[in-house]
């Protein structure tokens, strides 16, 4: 046990893992002193994908502590059985409460993947409103809808505004998305946006190139053009970021990660700030 306060948390799921992220939020609240740092892996579906984490882990040189929530109870179990003498605790936060309703009411549990978050369609035209959102929003159509959007994400191009956009209205969230242009003028609606509601988006200039230069390739144009060359991708970067720490929003750098991935992270910032209600997530 590390004799300062400091502690870190692995949260651990088969899905957004914001469950898990409560609980943990929950408990570390009660410690005004001690100094932690969460560290969320979500949308873990593979063995493989564990044994990672439990490197991670066994490079930690301060405390640390894992909570996960797995609908397949053998990865849970096989997390916590890696675990063990790596980290000083791993909890299992959804199997004991599945195993104690099954004991209650006789029923055996349907201990599939994303199975405990799909309800019966009951919010189906809040989610069909929120598409219809997006698609009328999206690339910057109709500012006016900044201000009723849930969330508003800005980005250059090719950062993955549109499918987040799409992603987060499969969850209820009305999206609306700008792209960024040194040269573009700003619609005023942005700066009536309160802040915590504003997502900035960034990538890697070599990543962004590559990806626009692909893009390109795929319209049958050549690929070396302004649109992917790095200065001019820096030059963008530069002037995103003077943006974003203007309006003091949330960053998230989406190199490499999945739009889940990054839809994960912005719910898990959404809920910090208090703008999202557990009932319109997955666990």
């Amino acid at each position: 046990m590390s004799d300062h306060n400091e502690l870190i948390v692995y949260i651990v799921s088969d899905a957004i893992g914001q469950s898990a992220v409560n609980i943990a939020r929950s408990a570390l609240s009660q410690f005004p002193k001690l100094h932690y740092e969460i560290k969320d892996y979500t949308f873990i579906s593979e063995i493989n994908e564990i044994d990672e984490i439990i490197e991670e882990l066994k490079n930690e040189e301060n405390t640390t502590v894992v909570f996960h929530t797995f609908s397949n109870t053998n990865m849970a179990m096989y997390l916590d059985k890696e675990s063990e003498g790596v980290c000083e605790a791993s909890y299992d936060i959804l199997t004991p409460i599945v195993n104690r309703i099954g004991q209650l009411t006789g029923i055996e549990p349907n201990m599939k993947s994303g199975v405990l978050s799909r309800r019966l369609d009951t919010n189906y035209f809040e989610r069909i409103e929120a598409l219809e959102f997006a698609v009328n929003h999206d690339d910057g159509k109709d500012p006016q809808g900044f201000l009723e959007a849930d969330l508003v994400i800005l980005g250059i191009s090719r950062t993955s505004k549109t499918p987040l956009s799409i992603f987060l209205a499969n969850n209820n969230f009305k999206v609306a998305n700008l792209p960024l242009m040194p040269e573009s003028q700003l619609p005023e609606e942005i700066w009536e946006v309160d802040p915590k509601r504003i997502i900035g988006l960034t990538n890697d200039i070599k990543v962004l190139s590559e990806i626009r230069k692909e893009r390109m390739i795929a319209y049958g144009l050549d690929p070396d053009t302004i649109y992917s060359n790095s200065d001019r991708i820096q030059a963008e970067i530069e002037y995103a970021n003077e943006l974003y720490e203007k309006l003091n929003c949330k960053v998230v750098n989406v190199t490499n990660k999945s739009i889940e991935e990054t839809a994960g992270k912005i719910i898990n910032h959404l809920n910090e700030q208090g703008l999202v209600q557990l009932t319109r997530f997955e666990r």
